[in-house]
């Protein structure tokens, strides 16, 4: 049964209830001694004496202990009260990313940038051995000023120097229906001979679908569902039963056609590669799943950086014409003229003599007499 508001786990207050899954019920919880909120995770009573159940439980204080980054919430401390077993956490304001995708699809220039704040919770997650096995929508957090919180480390592992780490104790039985398979906090899902089913039906590896060991390539494949998740507002792998959705994710492709038009053809390849059924062919390392992510981010459409370049330049470029057309008809106008004025004839130049002769001697015409006019022409011989 969920604590009351007011019950006390040592310096504890318990004020509500903020969520509950197999792993542990979580509470907004004030600390009397250092007056602050915080967020309690209890193991449930029941599971108090199963010794399986509570070295889980350590283990994910242990886990959270080991990592200290801006996206990942932060461990304050593991206690025991009562005999209840709880640790204590950074509470962080804002909703989750499930509570946001249910209002549809994100943008896509908001996705991208939140994707590419998840991946680097993940790397930094891998550079210390973690690998998370139940990334999704319900476990990451967003604040009031958009930064990612990737929550609930309760089913993460310590990977070992091949890469593969213990497999965690089977948990909790398969629950059937929708609602139980893709929104339930955390499943560990059904044992079988293949070996232990643990995660989420609806973000799990093809390798964990069937009960194999997974290791980072496994958080690699759950990024890439909850990244066509944002995109879309649907889930890459659906089903009515976590049987469906387990057959879904292991035998069908997401559709292509449902992400925003006008993206860029290499979103839809990095994604495809996030989501291919061989972990051999899907990113390696989180490191260059993010650089890639970061570079796509830049150009996100079809629409080179260039052509947005222009297109936001072609305002500018409207005005620089209308203003300086009229100056260039001008130019052109006194160009014009200098160069016909240097290439006309030039005009003829008049030299008038005056020549003094006697009146016999005059040169008449019709009997008058006239003045003897010289025509010379520059360049000319006269």
């Amino acid at each position: 049964m969920p604590l009351s508001g007011g019950t006390r786990l040592g310096p504890y207050e318990i004020v509500a209830l903020v969520g509950a899954g197999g792993m542990g019920e979580v509470y907004r919880a004030r600390d009397t001694k250092l007056g602050r909120a915080v967020a309690v995770k209890v193991l449930p009573e029941v599971f108090a004496l199963d010794s399986e159940r509570v070295a889980r439980f350590e283990r994910e204080a242990k886990v959270l202990a080991s990592l200290n980054h801006p996206h990942i919430a932060v461990l304050h401390g593991m206690e025991e009260a009562d005999g209840r077993h709880f640790l204590i956490m950074e509470l962080v304001e804002g909703e989750t990313l499930a509570e946001r995708l249910r209002r549809g699809a994100l943008p896509v220039e908001q996705t991208l940038a939140l994707a590419i704040q998840i991946a680097d919770a993940l790397e930094a997650a891998h550079e210390k051995g973690v690998v998370h096995r139940d990334l999704k929508p319900a476990n990451i957090k967003i604040t009031p000023d958009e930064q990612v919180k990737v929550l609930d480390f309760g089913l993460a592992k310590l990977a070992q120097a091949s890469g593969l780490g213990p497999q965690a104790p089977v948990g909790a039985g398969l629950q059937a229906g929708p609602t139980a398979a893709t929104h339930s906090p955390t499943l560990s899902l059904m044992a079988t001979q293949a070996g232990v089913i643990l995660g989420t039906a609806a973000y799990m590896s093809p390798e964990q679908a069937k009960g194999a060991p997974a290791d980072y390539r496994g958080d690699v494949f759950a990024f890439g569902c909850v990244l066509y998740e944002m995109l879309t507002g649907r889930r890459a792998f659906a089903g009515d039963s976590a049987p469906e959705i387990l057959a879904s994710v292991l035998a069908r492709e997401p559709d292509a056609s449902a992400l925003p038009p006008n993206v860029t053809p290499r979103l839809w390849e990095f994604l495809r590669r996030c989501l291919d059924k061989n972990p051999k062919r899907r990113w390696q390392a989180v490191g260059d799943l993010r650089l890639e992510l970061e570079a796509i981010a830049v150009a996100p459409y079809t629409q080179s950086v260039a052509a947005a370049v222009l297109t936001r330049a072609e305002p500018l470029r409207r005005r620089l014409v209308l203003f300086s057309a009229p100056a260039l008809v001008l130019g052109a106008v006194i160009a014009g003229t200098g160069v016909w004025l240097s290439t006309r004839s030039p005009a003829p130049r008049v030299t008038r003599l005056a020549i003094t002769t006697s009146a016999a001697a005059a040169p008449t015409m019709n009997g008058i007499n006239r003045d003897l006019a010289i025509l010379t022409v520059p360049g000319s011989s006269t």
